[in-house]
């Protein structure tokens, strides 16, 4: 029988799982639930040892002989001190020990309470990985826990192994009446050394985060690898693949609260670094990681995606290996389906609102091929990502961070290495005047096109969601900062541009950018750099983003406004109390 602390199952079940069952024990009372719950499993081998240090050696001995990880577990207070010489140990020589200590309420530590102490912080040369693990109140965050504990016990046998240490808070609960533990997600360690998995075919599609300049022969074989699984790229622009299964996918996983039969995936590769869009309406099996820093991120575990294998490689060493396999290539029917359901739905759009939606609309098919484009963080991003750009057009963002700092100034720099080629810039006013200082860097060069979509206010917080939700229009205050930078001035950025040096253009109005956008795209480089200011309104901005995201809408998404207009903000966060949402 187990204990009902749900953090302790999850770490049971995952150590079953990962195949470490030697435990050298310590008395104590902190850690009694877990220890009780392994001395109730027969699949664990548990020893005895009243002195920690002892016990930290002996599990060193046991790890050393069998080649397998041991856990070592002992009460708080001094006790977890005597494990301390063991682990430097284990660390120079790259022995797997896994220590696990427990701790009461975290908030105790420092306030005088007995035998609370601070193991908040490890020696560097004591462990290669230490993790602390709070109670669990909801379901919700299951899931990242269970990913935080795969990552830890994948450390202990990692680049040679060595200690890991784990602290889990506990209540002490003396309930031990769970019959099994939970089914958990088990993530496995992928080198070019090990045997690769099988791969099958079902619904299949490569997911990149934000991506640097792909090479031909990456390309080539993301292309065989998608003919042959009969799988398919998800393009935005941040990813920059330029191959022939792309498929921009934005306004389909944008649609409010409307899942297509499309983009319930079996298997998921993600590639690429932290990810620029939110795919809200995917439907994930399991999710491949491959990345040669070998890290276990699974951002589309809020999709349902199970991590299942992290590959530690090269992108391309992964697609050759797969795109190599003696089988059938696939039909291509899973593209084609894809494709046309992004056709249809762009046909359903209609006359958007003059936002930066409808500038993304009417511009992105007028850059000129093999430019440069780079994009603000939030609203210009998503905006942008709704319509594609020609193939050979590279684009970026300061995704890293996700601040709207230094997102023009990064274009900027990447221009000056580049004189000969097009750079152009799509910012919001709150970004862009936040990093204004850099037009008058005096290596600006006249390849330079930045257009900034003033609406006087942090957009972002006034489209649909939590925040314009809960606080309303008080959100312009603080939380937006509307009014700032001139409020809007007609003058103020083109005095300031023109006294740099830049040619202005100005658009209030979707006539005026009409007359000014074919300009700003020539695919000449003219006498000056250029600044494009096109003023907008919130409101059409949110019109325009609710406009394009309902093309499709479910039956579940339009009960929820409903019920949003009943019974508020408030009583929508207390529902989501009730079942465990929050």
């Amino acid at each position: 029988m187990y204990s009902s602390e749900k953090n302790v199952q999850i770490l049971l079940s995952l150590l079953k799982a990962h195949h470490i069952k030697r435990v050298v024990a310590s008395p104590g009372s902190t850690n009694v639930c877990l220890v009780a719950s392994l001395q109730n499993d027969p699949y664990f081998e548990v020893y005895s040892s009243v002195d920690e240090r002892s016990a930290a050696y002996m599990a060193c001995g046991m790890a050393v002989e069998t080649c397998e990880p041991v856990v070592l577990t002992c009460t708080e207070a001094t006790a977890s001190r005597n494990y301390l010489s063991a682990m430097t140990e284990a660390f120079y020589r790259k022995i797997p020990i896994l220590v696990i200590t427990a701790t009461n309420e975290i908030t105790l530590v420092g306030q005088n309470h007995p035998q609370m102490i601070d193991r908040s912080i490890m020696s560097k040369d004591a462990a290669v990985k230490s993790l602390f693990l709070p109670i669990l109140y909801s379901p919700v965050k299951e899931r990242g826990y269970i990913n935080l504990i795969n990552e830890a016990l994948l450390e202990l046998r990692r680049k040679g192994g060595g200690p890991v240490h784990i602290e889990y808070e506990t209540r002490y609960t003396g309930d031990y009446s769970v019959n099994n533990l939970p089914e958990v997600n088990v993530t496995r360690r992928i080198t070019l050394t090990d045997v690769f998995p099988e791969l099958k075919k079902g619904k299949i599609a490569i997911i990149s985060g934000a991506h640097k300049r792909w090479s031909q022969r990456l390309t080539e074989n993301v292309d065989r690898f998608c003919k042959k699984f009969d799988a398919v790229v998800l393009r935005d622009h941040l990813n920059n693949y330029q191959g022939e299964y792309g498929v921009d996918y934005t306004i389909v996983s944008s649609q409010s609260g409307m899942s297509f039969e499309c983009a319930s995936f079996d298997t998921v590769i993600y590639i690429g670094d932290v990810s620029s869009a939110y795919n809200k309406m995917f439907k994930i099996k399991d999710v491949w990681r491959v990345n040669p820093d070998g890290e276990l991120r699974n951002v589309l575990c809020q999709y349902g995606g199970r991590l299942k294998y992290v590959f530690e490689m090269p992108e391309v060493s992964f697609f050759e290996h797969y795109g190599n396999l003696d089988i059938a290539d696939g039909t291509g029917t899973y593209l084609d389906e894809w494709k046309n359901l992004v056709k249809t739905l762009h046909a359903e759009i209609g006359e958007l609102p003059f936002s930066n939606l409808w500038v993304a609309q009417q511009t992105t098919s007028l850059l000129p091929s093999n430019s440069r484009l780079f994009l603000g963080i939030e609203n210009t991003m998503r905006s942008w990502n709704f319509f594609p750009t020609e193939k050979s057009i590279e684009c970026y963002c300061n995704t890293g961070g996700f601040g709207i700092d230094g997102g023009v100034s990064s274009m900027i720099g990447a221009s000056i290495t580049r004189p000969d080629t097009l750079f152009y810039m799509v910012t919001g006013d709150l970004s862009f005047f936040y990093d204004m200082n850099v037009l008058g860097n005096r290596h600006v060069g006249k390849n330079v096109r930045l257009m900034v979509v003033n609406n006087g206010v942090g957009q972002q917080f006034r489209n649909p969601g939590y925040a314009i939700r809960y606080v309303g229009e008080a959100v312009n205050e603080f939380i937006a900062a509307a009014g700032h930078f001139g409020n809007k001035s007609k003058t103020l950025l083109k005095n300031y541009a023109e006294a740099l040096g830049f040619e202005y253009l100005m658009a209030s109005n979707k006539d005026e950018y009409l007359a000014n956008v074919n300009s700003f795209c020539a695919s000449n480089i003219g006498n000056k750099p250029i600044v494009f200011e096109v003023f907008t309104e919130t409101k059409d901005e949110t019109d325009a983003l609710k406009q394009i995201t309902s093309l499709r809408e479910s039956m579940k998404n339009k009960l929820r406004n409903y019920t949003m207009e009943i019974v508020g903000a408030k009583g929508i966060t207390l529902v989501k109390r009730l079942t465990g949402e929050y």
